[in-house]
């Protein structure tokens, strides 16, 4: 029997999780936001709209909560926020938090697991980073980048063991086109997704241009790995061990960028286009 979820966070990756356990599982899936156009646009709307690469535009119907209204008891919690509004958004929430619940979150950055453990046992989280492409055009409207099944998640529980429950998590993602890889290292793992972004988001926000057409550049590579070898001078002082080396996140950073998710626009470049 599929598991229950509730995404709190409904961006572009809390609706890109939640849209595919929807249509791969029939799951049960609940959305939870606090962006008040979102909401009233997919309430008039009557779902959101879903593109793949810009094509195939099509409503999905799903509805939406605030966490005030929201009474529901899912299995588990996608959370996904940006790390500035999470706080806010989990005491909003905690009047529908249980202790038997658990929780997945492909935040970026690192400090979201420390607010999350303020509501939540420890050996109920599990965390990832998350290498899939996706843009919310705007209110209503998300917009998947790269073909189906691209991407993939780097999975790790904060415990370091995983019980039943989250294997059949991560059974569920996989079977949702989402291509989770279990881990044992937490803390590499989030670190590893700060080094890709330290790469990806700052030259792709300052220069405004797309993944593809960073790794098209001719310098590249150089560039790419002077940023990579500074944060990995900055893990080795704090005691860190990334999940790559560095010549393997080089080739991380190479490939979603000409392979996977050529035509994304990376996080950083849509908040700062948007004046978020």
């Amino acid at each position: 029997m599929a598991l229950t979820y509730a995404v709190l966070g409904s961006g572009a990756m809390g609706l890109r999780f939640g849209l595919l356990l929807k249509e791969h599982l029939g799951a049960q899936v609940d959305f939870i936001d606090t962006w008040e156009e979102q909401i009233d646009t997919v309430r008039k709307q009557g779902g959101v709209y879903q593109s793949r690469d810009g094509k195939n535009r099509h409503l999905i119907p799903i509805s939406i909560q605030t966490p005030e209204e929201y009474q529901g008891k899912p299995d588990v919690f996608i959370i996904f926020d940006k790390q500035m509004h999470l706080s806010q958004l989990l005491e909003r929430s905690k009047h529908f938090f249980h202790e038997n619940q658990y929780v997945f979150t492909g935040m970026n950055g690192m400090g979201h697991i420390e607010k999350i453990n303020r509501y939540f046992a420890p050996e109920k989280v599990l965390a990832g980073t998350c290498l899939i492409g996706t843009v919310l055009k705007d209110a209503g409207n998300v917009d998947f980048i790269g073909k189906a099944g691209a991407g993939s998640i780097n999975i790790a529980a904060q415990s370091g063991t995983i019980d039943d429950v989250q294997k059949q998590i991560i059974t569920e993602f996989e079977a949702s086109n989402l291509n989770p890889n279990l881990t044992d290292n937490f803390l590499g793992t989030l670190y590893t997704k700060v080094v890709f972004n330290s790469v990806i988001n700052t030259i792709c926000t300052l220069f405004e241009i797309r993944m593809g057409q960073f790794i098209d550049y001719e310098g590249a590579e150089k560039l790419g790995r002077q940023l990579i070898d500074e944060a990995y001078n900055v893990a080795e002082l704090a005691g860190i061990t990334p999940l790559n080396s560095r010549d393997e996140e080089w080739e991380t950073i190479r490939y979603v960028s000409a392979e996977t998710s050529p035509l994304h626009y990376p996080s950083m470049y849509q908040d700062m286009s948007k004046g978020r």
